[in-house]
């Protein structure tokens, strides 16, 4: 078998991260060696694999899903915004440069197909099935010259499209038909049928929707998913997240303990990797809340300060909502305060940035012993070590480099009274570590809160994995789903004017 598959969607967030490693996860467990792809990335959530590339979070955890290592080959292009106009691309999991969208789109784009196709390939040629992960909606017309990642991927490797519609934001049946219709006959030609996602209700009343659907264009729907509350991976860049989603969306497990413990985490402009908190959410009795406002900081008993790629951006930022004023007076007062990367940063004494801001030097808010220069190469890692008396394992991905010149250490930064500052991304999966971590919070805080001794974070994220795949065994037509992998598209869809424009 040497098959392949591209999960397009009809919108962003339409649930294409989500069913690309549910069909993974579906077909390792019936003995398919599978891998997950996506030629280009566009987040802020990222992830360092163990030859020290940077790739999108998404496509290590539909690595994971599919059982195998991820590696640069999954994710050759991820952008890293750092504006409104501009990002950072990184390139076979190393970064190349910053990049306006029009410089990007202008040619740029284009002259990576050949990196793209290559990656492909060389999956293919190893795996038994690659599925692939589109990027916003193919029916973007005014991007679809330089597209790499949608129709231009599918065409030039030959790859069937299943189209996923969110169903919950209504109007699926029309996005299903103009996503096909705003695409040129070559493109239609591989566009196999749809997908539906996040129904409620009976099936039996959307079918007569979907036979019409499939006498309009001639396409089949390959299944209708339920929607389900806590159902994700690690996303792009939305908020509602992976297992700190599945407990938003629902009451908290009961504490151990007789408190609850509650995270406030600052919401920072281009807040990244927030994914972080994800291991504390999942802990019984703890309530994770995303802040913006200095009063919402009141009733925490930790506050996190997340990473970014906008460090001093985020900095001034939190300056001039009051922020940076109401931590300084919990850190006055012993009240735990947490930052994690560019978080970190913040909480330092002095930042030197010539490279991201371009600011030169700034100051920082003083809570912690530390000094910041920022360097035009970038850090990637996979640190192991140990804090608490607990071996951790994380990440890093940063391009400051910090000199810590007093308090106690902590990890690869330090801790003075209850504020903590880290590079790691990641750390808080470590089990022991993190209940660890927790028993102090509470303690600082004054909270009779106890860490479950039993939580596995891993065995979380695999449960929420086999949903995923059990969601597309039991409601997608898996003999139809695997035809279109082994097989390719449908020969003879009919074309569905008008077609893209000239």
């Amino acid at each position: 078998m040497n098959g392949g598959l591209l999960v397009a969607g009809t919108t962003s967030d339409a649930g294409k991260s989500v069913v690309t490693a549910g069909i993974c996860r579906w077909l390792v467990r019936q003995g398919v060696k599978v891998a997950p792809f996506k030629a280009q990335n566009m987040s802020l959530n990222s992830f360092v694999t163990r030859e020290g590339a940077e790739i999108g979070r998404a496509q290590a955890m539909q690595a994971q899903a599919a059982r195998v290592q991820p590696t640069a080959l999954m994710n050759p292009v991820l952008l890293k915004p750092g504006s409104d106009r501009s990002s950072q691309v990184v390139l076979m999991g190393r970064p190349v440069g910053e990049m306006t969208a029009r410089g990007y789109h202008g040619g740029r784009q284009q002259a990576l197909l050949g990196t793209v196709l290559d990656c492909l390939a060389e999956l293919r040629g190893t795996y038994d099935a690659v599925i692939c992960e589109g990027a916003g909606s193919p029916a973007e017309i005014n991007l679809r010259r330089t597209d790499i990642v949608n129709m231009g991927i599918a065409r030039n490797a030959r790859l069937p499209v299943l189209v996923v519609g969110d169903i919950d934001r209504g109007g699926v049946f029309a996005s299903f038909f103009g996503t096909v219709a705003l695409l040129s006959p070559e493109d239609q030609e591989f566009v196999a049928g749809f997908l539906v996602n996040k129904f409620r209700g009976d099936v039996s009343l959307l079918e007569p929707g979907l036979d019409m659907l499939r006498g309009l264009t001639g396409r089949r729907t390959y299944g209708v998913l339920p929607f389900q509350h806590g159902l994700g991976i690690d996303e792009e860049d939305g908020l509602r997240v992976s297992l700190r989603g599945a407990v938003r969306e629902s009451a908290v497990t009961a504490p151990v303990g007789e408190d609850v413990l509650r995270v406030a985490v600052c919401a920072i402009p281009l807040m990244s990797n927030f994914t972080d908190v994800d291991a504390l959410a999942a802990e019984p009795g703890v309530v994770v809340r995303f802040v913006d406002r200095a009063e919402e900081l009141a009733d925490a008993d930790l506050v996190v300060i997340p990473g970014t790629r906008g460090t001093v951006n985020a900095l001034e930022w939190m300056r001039r909502r009051g922020l940076a004023d109401a931590l300084r007076r919990r850190a006055a007062e012993g009240r735990p305060v947490l930052g994690i990367c560019g978080g970190f940063q913040i909480l330092g004494e002095h930042i030197e940035d010539e490279v991201e801001s371009r600011r030169g030097p700034v100051d920082g808010l003083g809570m912690l012993p530390v000094r910041v220069r920022f360097a035009p190469e970038k850090t990637l890692s996979r640190p192991v070590g140990e804090a608490l008396g607990e071996q951790v394992e994380g990440y890093e991905i940063h391009h400051g480099i910090a000199r810590v010149t007093g308090g106690e250490p902590f990890l690869d930064g330090c801790r003075v009274g209850a504020v903590w500052g880290t590079h790691w991304h990641g750390s808080l999966e470590s089990d022991g570590f993190r209940r660890a971590f927790l028993r102090e919070v509470a303690a600082a805080a004054g909270r009779r809160f106890v860490p479950a001794p039993d939580t596995s974070f891993a065995a979380l994220r695999e449960e929420q994995l086999d949903r995923l795949g059990d969601l597309i065994e039991q409601h997608a037509d898996t003999d139809a789903l695997w035809r279109l992998i082994e097989s390719g598209a449908p020969q003879g869809l009919p074309f569905i004017p008008p077609g893209a424009p000239a």
